[in-house]
């Protein structure tokens, strides 16, 4: 272990990305507690949604996943990804083994990727990738700006919010695949709705979603 990494360790001592305590010793990102006790989807992982098959979720989106998935997204916690990704990934691994060919997920449009400087959702489908020995690709675009979904109430709005916001880059890696698209959270299921009839329309075989939180 280098001087700068122990001086490092000493400066900034790792925290559980959930509810912050410092790590102790042979824990790593998530403390023992929170790997006890969070929120856990378990037997309710799954949910099916208009033009996706289903979508698994290893957490609920309460109390401190909440709080975590908030500094992902919003605080600049882009290093959290890692941690979320091999927790969706055990959940897909669980569920969706052998019933995908790629990996892709839900975009930001240019000007939100501008202002976050990174996509949350695209750092969790590379991370669930390297914990699955999958193959991640970018399919989709996002070529509209749309205003927030969190302002928008109800299913209803949030799908017309949405509508018509992404599109497939190049259709020849979609046609036929079963695809895994992923995301952070879902609550209506609007978005991910929205981008499986878009791989749908450009010929995907199946689409499949995971995310974080449900």
């Amino acid at each position: 272990m280098g001087i700068i990494t122990v001086l490092s360790d000493l400066l900034f001592p790792a925290r559980c990305v959930f509810c912050r305590r410092f790590l102790n010793e042979g824990e790593s990102s998530v403390c023992r507690g929170c790997a006890k006790s969070l929120p856990y989807t378990g037997k309710n992982c799954e949910r099916s949604g208009d033009g996706f098959t289903v979508c698994v979720a290893p957490l609920y989106y309460r109390h401190d996943a909440r709080k975590a998935m908030l500094r992902f997204k919003f605080g600049a916690k882009s290093s959290y990804a890692d941690c979320f990704g091999k927790l969706i990934a055990d959940c897909v691994r669980e569920n969706l083994a052998g019933r995908y060919d790629v990996i892709t997920w839900v975009p930001l449009s240019r000007k939100r990727l501008r202002k976050r400087g990174y996509s949350q959702s695209g750092l969790l489908a590379e991370a669930v990738a390297r914990h699955t020995g999958g193959t991640v690709q970018r399919l989709l675009d996002k070529t509209v700006e749309a205003a927030p979904q969190s302002s928008m109430k109800g299913y209803a709005s949030r799908r017309n919010n949405i509508k018509g916001a992404f599109a497939v880059k190049d259709p020849e890696p979609v046609s036929g695949k079963r695809i895994l698209l992923i995301d952070d959270i879902i609550t209506t299921g609007a978005t991910l709705s929205e981008c499986a009839k878009v791989l749908r329309r450009a010929g995907a075989a199946d689409v499949l979603c995971a995310v974080l939180c449900r």
